[in-house]
């Protein structure tokens, strides 16, 4: 059967497949991403990867790849979590196959419209090592003038608050993304401040509050300027279900007081949202050059 290659570049994890044009994984398995190592030997680790899915792919076509930060067709544009600027297409992987670049968070929302259903205007909203948007308005996902919509994760929420690392102070993913609420609580994971906070713990019950009030202020504010019919949280924080989407929905209907909340609902697609994007990625390249 033929496949894509897909790989989806995450800040801790990478995740890579063999997607059919149906949206079937045909395959699927996770490596660390070695960020510490520096952003040379993710773009390696990513070549590798790569080839190693060639090679147990009967017919592949193409290469789809999913990674953060500013994206363009053709390069890697700049990413705080791996730290790379201007990375060429062709730096990441070695193939003869036609390879397809985009954005991650644009192209798991893209994949959550395609086999997750909705439409209209939403908002993806994967949080885990950090936290962007894939902006969908009429249906279509949108990158903006420079390919920078969707960066909600640098909105400043408390703007002399806590520093990221993009330079600005008080973003939204200093205080709610999973690897921050790690960070505040002291932990490896945020399911162990989620299971903490779930039992009444003083600390934990703390840390969660003060992301889901983050959170919320940042929503509030695309609400007011955007009007998404749809919220859709994905990423591993979205494993945590009501426990976060409850106080979630309380505290943002608060924020709204002349209109009503958006609805807002965990990812029909998970954690594999983003891998699903980048076998979209490239079939619809494919596609493009064929046609």
């Amino acid at each position: 059967m033929k496949s894509v290659i897909a790989i989806d570049v995450g800040g801790t994890t990478m995740k890579g497949g063999l997607v059919a044009e149906d949206g079937r994984l045909l395959h699927e398995e996770r490596r660390p991403t070695p960020r510490a190592d520096g952003p040379e030997r993710v773009v390696a680790e990513i070549s590798r990867f790569a080839a190693d899915l060639q090679a147990l792919a009967a017919s592949p076509v193409a290469v789809g790849l999913a990674v953060p930060g500013l994206v363009t067709a053709t390069h890697a544009v700049y990413s705080a979590a791996i730290g790379w600027r201007d990375v060429p297409k062709a730096a990441f992987t070695d193939t003869e196959l036609p390879v397809a670049l985009g954005h991650d968070v644009r192209a798991a929302g893209d994949a959550e419209l395609t086999f997750g259903g909705g439409d209209g205007e939403v908002l993806y909203l994967p949080i885990g090592t950090g936290i962007a948007g894939a902006v969908v308005l009429g249906g279509v996902p949108y990158g903006g003038a420079g390919g920078w919509a969707g960066q909600i994760g640098h909105i400043p929420v408390w703007p002399d608050g806590l520093p990221c690392s993009c330079g600005q102070r008080g973003c939204l993913g200093a205080y709610a993304s999973a690897s921050a609420v790690a960070r505040a609580y002291g932990v490896e994971s945020a399911a162990q401040v989620v299971d903490a906070a779930a039992q009444g713990e003083p600390r934990a019950v703390r840390v969660w509050e003060q992301a889901v009030e983050a959170l919320a202020v940042a929503l509030a504010t695309y609400t007011l300027m955007l009007d998404p019919r749809r919220i859709v949280i994905g990423g591993g924080l979205s494993l945590a279900g009501e426990h976060l989407l409850a106080p979630l929905r309380e505290r943002l209907a608060a924020r709204l007081a002349f209109r009503a909340a958006p609805e807002l609902a965990a990812s029909a697609l998970g954690t594999r949202a983003g891998l699903l994007g980048a076998g979209l990625l490239g079939w619809r390249y494919t596609s493009a050059v064929t046609t």
